[in-house]
């Protein structure tokens, strides 16, 4: 079976960025998945192009997509897809959004790329060889003090009802840093953080599709990722996830706990 290349993924996420661009500002058909769970048709479209094209190009693979869920055939070869990451900023006009594919190989993801259409940003990774921006090397920050951090984070669709609850978390390290964003793109908040935009990144309650592709990437820039317990798969449930760069990780997760 072929194995896709970095460059696959990158025009496919490009591809699939400019359906989100044509569509952006317009009116969308609007579904809910939950109180406050959104579902455009933009995310639907963007998400049958790309298995289509993964169908099309890598006959037999498998995939993990936001919108489809599982194929029903399982092989070593894996696509985990967010075709629509922060729907709801989309949905509101917000350009805070991306496209995020993962290629994972014999359950391990290899292969990840993360497109920003409204900044014309591509965040793309490769497990063992770096990660990279518009082909400009990755660099997660070297902050090592929580205090002069700045750090971000994401609330689950049924914020209220979870235990624990990150409210609390969310005040707890707005008092002891330069501050917590909250964006609405849990993709592109991994990605800021390997590219050293952002120091640090919480969040407890996620889907694979969230965070296969930019986890890699921020890995290979250099940041530690794990779930919040510090074990190094952030991709099964319970999902959580903890992402900064290695003198300012430890400090974080002793907070977190």
């Amino acid at each position: 079976m072929n194995q896709p290349t970095l460059a696959d993924l990158e025009r496919l996420a490009r591809q699939a960025g400019q359906i989100l661009s044509d569509s952006y500002e317009k009116d969308h058909q609007v579904n809910f998945k939950g109180v406050i769970d959104l579902v455009t048709e933009v995310d639907h479209a963007s998400e049958e192009f790309l298995l289509a094209e993964i169908n099309r190009q890598f006959q037999g693979h498998s995939f993990l997509a936001e919108e489809s869920g599982a194929s029903e055939s399982q092989t070593e070869h894996l696509w985990i897809i967010d075709p629509l990451d922060g729907t709801v900023n989309y949905a509101h006009g917000v350009p805070f959004f991306c496209v995020s594919i993962a290629y994972s190989y014999r359950g391990r993801v290899v292969l990840g790329a993360v497109f920003d259409p409204m900044r014309n940003e591509m965040f793309v990774g490769e497990r063992g060889k770096g990660a990279w921006l518009n082909g400009r090397p990755l660099m997660a920050s070297n902050a090592s003090e929580l205090q002069k951090s700045l750090l971000v984070t994401g609330f689950p669709y049924d914020a209220w009802h979870v235990i624990p609850n990150n409210f609390d978390l969310f005040a707890k390290l707005g008092k002891q840093t330069q501050g917590v964003r909250r964006m609405g793109s849990a993709a592109l908040d991994l990605c800021y953080v390997g590219a050293g935009r952002l120091d640090g990144y919480w969040e407890l309650y996620l889907k694979p599709w969230d965070v296969a592709a930019a986890g890699l990437i921020a890995e290979e820039a250099g940041a530690k990722v794990t779930n919040i317990k510090g074990a190094e798969d952030y991709l099964n449930a319970p999902q959580s996830i903890v992402a900064a760069n290695p003198q300012l990780y430890d400090k974080l997760l002793e907070q977190l706990q």
